[in-house]
């Protein structure tokens, strides 16, 4: 089994990753894991300290526990706090989009997966221009990745049931 880094180990993952329909919602539902819970606001991405940002971090930690659900709030928060324009707010909705194909592929959404995941490799190629690298992670990985989960989308959804244990096939790595 592959030993999964954890780059912010001081916050606990969630007791389950949400999937609209089989279980309660996080936020709005009393029964919710986050219910009540009020969240830090994001510190803004910056490529010189990416690794002391705990939002940042966390949301790649629950990405790759298949926290999709989760990982997509995070990271939509430091999009906003990015001013959701330029190329960091493009890099982090790439992986809003990857988190969302994760969340679509346990609800067994073939055409959800395909979408999210192909948006996300043309947000990946669109800021690669500038960059090869942003934030500790290779951009080209990134889109290769992408493109792969929605080449896989039938294969990912399966057979059209929600799912929580289904999981993207790849982990994201800081180098």
């Amino acid at each position: 089994m592959l030993d999964i880094p954890r780059y912010c180990p001081e916050r606990p993952l969630p007791p389950y990753s949400y999937v609209p329909g089989l279980n309660p919602h996080p936020i709005s539902d009393p029964l919710g894991h986050s219910f009540g819970v009020q969240e830090p606001a994001a510190e803004p991405l910056e490529e010189s300290s990416f690794r002391s940002n705990a939002m940042y971090l966390y949301a790649i930690d629950l990405f790759n526990h298949g926290f999709y659900w989760e990982a997509h709030e995070a990271w939509e928060a430091l999009w906003h706090a990015a001013g959701r324009t330029g190329a960091t707010a493009d890099f982090l909705k790439g992986l809003i989009k990857l988190a969302a194909a994760g969340v679509k592929a346990r609800e067994g959404r073939a055409a959800g997966v395909r979408q999210h995941a192909e948006r996300a490799g043309e947000l990946f190629r669109s800021v690669e221009v500038a960059s090869k690298r942003m934030f500790g992670m290779r951009l080209e990985k990134l889109a290769e990745f992408a493109n792969a989960v929605g080449r896989t989308a039938e294969a990912l959804a399966k057979d059209g049931t929600a799912c929580a244990k289904r999981k993207l096939p790849a982990i994201l790595l800081l180098d």
